[in-house]
């Protein structure tokens, strides 16, 4: 993953998986405008105009352990320090707007200033392969941790994320992540037109209405 502030500050960061997960799975609903029941012509001939994009989810879920770093403490102080807690607090902190803010809105809100605009909280790209870069919104978060050392640090534990693709209906024009997402579905687009079907596809064109 690779996330930034959606305002000018420091570069880009990145979130490097300890292991690739074993799976991943998606759903994609289609982004259909509202039909009108008291129309039905018109609804029949625009049961096919979609608004944009379909809505497209990501679940997958994410592995940390940190006996290898054990068995190595001189190279890993702060793993012998707190276990998996820094792996865990930097994508916990995906969800949460900075300390900063949170007092520049107690701030505002103690000098009288009732209008608040909420806080932003960090642009994602999840980078799967050179053929899915893609901006997404976390969208549930939940942890297991499953071993502990002597101090109750987490030594082993599970994420399970669950996201949202963000397209060019969320995203401001010209931002890194509306120029991510048309990059996204251009390869799309382009890896669709390499198909090619399997077998001998003029055997079903007797089956099609002329």
């Amino acid at each position: 993953m690779v996330y930034q502030s959606q305002t000018s500050g420091p570069p880009p960061q990145t979130i490097i998986f300890q292991y690739n997960p074993e799976q991943m799975s998606r759903s994609l609903a289609m982004r259909a405008a509202p039909r009108d029941p008291g129309n039905v012509g018109a609804a029949r001939e625009d049961v096919l105009r979609v608004l944009g994009p379909p809505v497209e989810t990501i679940n997958l879920s994410v592995e940390f352990d940190a006996t290898d770093q054990l068995a190595e403490p001189a190279q890993n102080q702060g793993v012998v320090q707190n276990g998996l807690h820094a792996a865990l607090a930097v994508l916990e902190m995906l969800l949460y707007p900075t300390t900063e803010k949170a007092q520049q809105i107690l701030d505002l809100a103690q000098a009288g200033q009732v209008e608040i605009c909420p806080a932003d909280v960090p642009l994602v790209l999840l980078v799967w392969g050179k053929s899915r870069v893609v901006p997404i919104l976390l969208t549930s978060f939940a942890i297991t941790e499953q071993a502990f050392d002597p101090q109750l640090n987490p030594i082993q534990a599970k994420v399970d994320l669950g996201m949202r693709v963000l397209t060019y209906m969320e995203l401001q024009s010209g931002t890194l992540g509306f120029k991510a997402f048309l990059a996204y579905q251009r390869q799309k687009e382009m890896l669709a037109g390499q198909y090619q079907p399997l077998g001998d596809p003029s055997r079903f064109r007797g089956l099609l209405p002329m």
